[in-house]
């Protein structure tokens, strides 16, 4: 990665100097996405999700350890079909609690992205307004290394390069 942001600078570089009007900035989304105000409503949704999924496997927990004691102090002569039919339960809980566990994980993971997504598209907005209204050539990322605006009017430096180096 630091190797690609060298090669940027340098193919950068040469074209700042030679035109009047290029100028680059730079932002650490990381920083600014963490102070936005609407995460604070998120978090909130996101804890609410989280302790309804902890309440309903807790509720699965408590069925699954009453099975057992159920099954342990049991003072029936044990047939084997009885014995089969207890493990079927048990079994029969255990896999719905993965089931359970399984699905709400991927539920909290979608309502995550659901809830973020806005608030990234607002971000990336912004940082392209920015660019646009002063005039910056490049906006980096120096939280990620990337360039998180460039300029239509930017000048690709590919071809120059590969002429450079012989590549057709």
């Amino acid at each position: 990665m630091l190797k690609k942001l060298i090669i940027l600078f340098f193919a950068i570089a040469p074209l700042a100097l030679v035109a009047q009007e290029s100028k680059i900035a730079f932002v650490n989304s990381q920083e600014l996405f963490g102070s936005m105000p609407e995460l604070s409503s998120i978090e909130t949704q996101m804890n609410t999700k989280q302790e309804q999924v902890k309440k309903n496997a807790a509720a699965l927990e408590t069925e699954y350890n009453n099975k057992m004691e159920e099954f342990k102090n049991s003072t029936d002569e044990v047939t084997e079909a009885l014995l089969m039919d207890r493990q079927k339960q048990i079994q029969q809980i255990e896999e719905r609690y993965q089931t359970f566990m399984q699905n709400s994980q991927k539920e909290v993971q979608d309502l995550q992205q659901k809830l973020l997504a806005p608030v990234q598209e607002k971000l990336q907005k912004a940082i392209k307004d920015v660019g646009e209204e002063k005039g910056y050539t490049f906006i980096l990322d120096i939280a990620s290394g990337s360039v998180a605006y460039h300029s239509p009017t930017a000048i690709d430096a590919n071809p120059l390069v590969k002429a450079k180096l012989g590549i057709n």
